[in-house]
């Protein structure tokens, strides 16, 4: 393998690998020696994980990863489609449920109900499991509009008072991200509403890992690691974070400023 670059932004740990199977294999082995350090720690540990096609190569690798007692692991997923079939391959819960949970033996997986028919109890609910179960690790992607999870730029809050809630009006930027991801076929399928996990709720993670691969998330990346921290492209905030690394391939890197990457590994 080439050398991988390693640089920081702010508290940001940012690592770019040649590829994205080299990016998701580093990733996993760095996020699995942390969640093995915490199963030594104490009696469960509570996961936060993303659905998308970004975090395939990192899920991939975390499945063949040894010595993990995923049944003291406790897992949520950060984010639902409201209306969608409850069976429907593209809801987030489903997407990993067939990728990863029913693939290991959690002692827990939180699904969201994105058809409750109360969707304000449906977010009381799991926040209440996410205040039963402190976070410790969250794995992260960034959407094409910077959002983490469905905290779209016009509703993200850094200081929410809510740890989960309903967007009713998806950015299109990201919906139409759902169709260059080939998760439905056209923009007019994909839902205008989801419940997400606020911002504020996926940075109380311990440990938060990022992994953004991809040319079309270029210049997401070079906003988010190159313009001042705001809710203009939420996935700036993590650059705050005391124990926050981003992953990336060439990919996604190719547009950032050389000056900034101040350490070569």
């Amino acid at each position: 393998m080439e050398k991988m670059t390693q640089f920081f932004v702010d508290n940001l740990d940012v690592r770019v690998y040649p590829t994205r199977a080299e990016m998701g294999k580093a990733c996993a082995e760095e996020a699995g020696a942390v969640l093995r350090q915490l199963l030594a720690e104490k009696e469960t540990v509570n996961i936060i994980f993303a659905s998308a096609p970004s975090q395939l190569e990192v899920l991939e690798s975390l499945l063949h990863m040894e010595g993990i007692a995923w049944d003291r692991v406790n897992a949520f997923h950060m984010d639902e489609y409201v209306g969608l079939p409850a069976d429907a391959s593209q809801g987030f819960g489903n997407y990993l449920k067939v990728r990863f949970f029913s693939k290991l033996s959690f002692r827990n997986v939180f699904y969201m109900n994105g058809n409750a028919p109360e969707l304000g109890r449906e977010c009381k609910r799991y926040s209440a499991l996410l205040r039963e179960h402190p976070v410790d690790i969250a794995f992260l992607g960034i959407g094409a509009n910077g959002h983490l999870a469905f905290n779209d730029p016009y509703i993200a809050d850094f200081n929410d008072p809510l740890l989960v809630k309903v967007n009713s009006d998806l950015d299109p930027v990201c919906r139409q991200q759902q169709v260059t991801d080939n998760l439905f076929n056209n923009l007019s399928e994909v839902p205008h509403q989801a419940i997400t996990i606020t911002m504020p709720g996926l940075l109380a993670a311990k440990y938060a890992y990022a992994i953004v691969p991809g040319a079309t998330k270029q210049q997401v990346v070079k906003e988010c690691l190159e313009e001042p921290i705001s809710t203009a492209c939420p996935g700036s905030i993590l650059r705050k974070h005391e124990m926050a690394q981003l992953y990336l391939d060439e990919a996604s890197a190719a547009l950032l400023d050389k000056e900034i990457q101040m350490k070569v590994t």
